[in-house]
């Protein structure tokens, strides 16, 4: 197991006005596996997404990613730990404006003070179809081609995992297919781990397993 959540629970509020945004969520990622969390709006899919990544902490229960609970992670530990074992994709697509495309994708390894590996750099810009834009700042992108670049960036340092939020959220229709195909294709070329939440029902189908959660409950999967 690449992922797993153990009985996860996320509470806000105090009694009277208690939020139960997780209730007892349970659930284990293989390696190289595609799971789609699907639910609506407020069905606690983001945050049981930032839990995973450790952007967030539990009430109770405990994630275990790459064999390292991460409740045990003191602050600037997991901060390592997540930069360097947990890619992120969201739909906003946070790529710094003043950098070129290769820059934004080699950023993140840069800040841990580690060299990027350019070979295998060189083949995701390549599958990802970036090669003619690596010298192109963001301004200068479609919005398809920099949620490529954030997919890319996500995968330079070879995380253990990559967790993406609604990452087709600001594209069109036949972007957010375009995208997806990729993610996918990437996913299964350097068998690398990916949970995504979507409300989408058609683009869940692109992934291996889909989870359904409702009321903070996981409802099959």
């Amino acid at each position: 197991m690449v992922l797993k959540a153990e009985n996860v629970v996320k509470h806000y509020g105090a009694e009277g006005n208690l939020v139960k945004a997780l209730d007892g969520v349970s659930l284990e990622v293989g390696r190289g596996e595609f799971v789609a969390v699907v639910g609506t709006s407020g069905s606690g899919k983001s945050t049981l997404l930032h839990i995973l990544g450790g952007l967030d902490q539990p009430t109770s229960g405990k994630v275990i990613v790459d064999g390292r609970d991460l409740s045990s992670l003191k602050k600037d530990a997991l901060c390592i730990f997540r930069r360097r074992k947990i890619g992120f994709v969201f739909q906003s697509f946070n790529l710094v404006p003043v950098l070129n495309v290769y820059e934004n994708i080699v950023l993140p390894i840069q800040l841990d003070g580690n060299q990027e590996d350019k070979g295998f750099i060189g083949n995701i810009i390549h599958t990802l179809g970036l090669q003619d834009k690596i010298g192109s700042l963001p301004r200068q992108l479609s919005g398809g081609q920099q949620q490529r670049v954030a997919i890319a960036r996500a995968l330079a340092s070879k995380p253990a995992i990559l967790l993406a939020d609604e990452p087709t959220g600001n594209l069109d229709s036949r972007t957010s297919q375009d995208v997806l195909g990729l993610l996918k294709v990437v996913g299964e070329k350097f068998g690398q781990t990916m949970v995504m939440i979507t409300h989408n029902e058609a683009i869940a189908q692109m992934a291996d397993r889909i989870i359904r959660i409702e009321d903070g409950r996981i409802q099959g999967g």
